[in-house]
């Protein structure tokens, strides 16, 4: 172990990390960070992956975050981006935390403004990717059987 400052927390792209965990797993964390984006960042930049995210310097940390904001600055290729020839700018881009959610929302809605496929699937809350539907993905509870009510029979009560 090295003689820096250990911190438990660490803040990435607006992320709480765990700074007792490696940095390959702690960058994983992060929503839109996959195992094999965290390695490739980890290659390009230098930094063991085997450390721990917490003994980090600031300057690790703070070169970690503007690859994050633009992997293409530190030549990912752009088959590892997650968003590629983004409808709105056709450019390749890599999006993390709610930048992430927002344009996955973003997306659904159009599907339903413009009434595709996939969209009406999402509107009428069904599965979209051609998966069956006869017995899976049921909603609402169980319905059961009526019972047929008793009748008096006749012979009974006098």
């Amino acid at each position: 172990m090295s003689n820096r400052e250990f911190r438990e927390i660490v803040r990435i792209a607006g992320t709480d990390c765990d700074g007792k965990r490696k940095v390959l797993d702690a960058l994983s964390t992060v929503k839109g960070v996959g195992w094999a984006t965290a390695r490739a960042l980890c290659i390009t930049l230098n930094i063991p992956m085997d450390t721990r995210l917490g003994h980090l310097t600031e300057e690790e940390i703070a070169r970690i975050e503007a690859a994050l904001n633009n992997p293409k600055s530190i030549n990912v290729p752009s088959w590892m981006l997650n968003r590629r020839r983004d409808p709105l700018t056709g450019e390749d881009k890599h999006l993390v935390t709610s930048d992430l959610e927002l344009a996955q929302r973003m997306d659904v809605e159009r599907m339903i403004r413009m009434r595709s496929w996939r969209g009406v699937r999402h509107s009428l809350g069904l599965k979209v990717r051609g998966q069956r539907t006869r017995t899976t993905g049921r909603t609402g509870g169980p319905i059961g059987v009526a019972r047929a009510t008793l009748k008096p029979s006749e012979g009974e009560g006098k």
